[in-house]
């Protein structure tokens, strides 16, 4: 029987919670070298105390994020793949990633369209809504349930269980720039590392 994607979120997050972390996403499917499961994880959040009148969007930190570390994948990995193993939810070989979300961050939860207000994203539905089932435009937040995103000027309200897949859109210029700016630091550091450098995976531990 294939496990189903609340039967692996409800097995997983557990997991990533006792780690401190968030779960943001599963993604399970067959690819051309077999099945994968990747395991998206990030530091929790909540909103400051000083949010409160704040511009829309200053309390997101896409643009200067807290990584998760090589070891808190690692951690994660071992967890997760033990509790699989004894589960059998997945019953054939598969490969297991444990990474960050990446700048163009899957959005599923309340939480995640709230953190990213005044982002820009796109939003897919599974069925029509207003008209239509793509919507590309900034985040206005969350209100009883319906994601708000500004459509070239037009609000549109969006149930949030409507969402069949939703992500970040990054400023790739925004993004240039902090790169390069970065680079210039490393230059003028002698070419010392930069600090909380993103790993990207755990290194996809395979299982039989």
């Amino acid at each position: 029987m294939k496990a189903s994607f609340t039967d692996l979120w409800n097995l997983i997050e557990p997991y990533v919670r006792d780690a401190g972390l968030d779960l943001v996403e599963l993604e399970f499917g067959r690819e051309p070298e077999g099945f994968v499961l990747r395991v998206f994880i990030d530091h929790k959040w909540s909103p400051g105390p000083s949010l409160p009148g704040a511009p829309a969007g200053t309390e997101s930190d896409l643009f200067e994020p807290k990584y998760v570390g090589h070891e808190e994948c690692e951690r994660t990995s071992r967890d997760v793949s033990a509790a699989l193993d004894v589960s059998q939810l997945i019953t054939h070989a598969y490969r297991l990633e444990v990474s960050s979300p990446g700048i163009e961050r899957p959005l599923r939860r309340e939480v995640d369209f709230q953190r990213f207000t005044g982002q820009r994203a796109k939003i897919r539905t599974h069925q029509m809504v207003e008209g239509r089932r793509n919507f590309s435009g900034t985040l206005q937040g969350v209100s009883d349930g319906t994601v708000l995103i500004n459509c070239d000027g037009v609000e549109c309200r969006v149930p949030l269980a409507a969402v069949a897949k939703a992500h970040l859109v990054p400023d790739w210029a925004e993004e240039f720039r902090k790169s390069e700016a970065k680079s210039q630091q490393r230059r003028e550091a002698g070419g010392k590392p930069a600090e909380n450098a993103k790993p990207m995976e755990n290194g996809g531990a395979p299982h039989e």
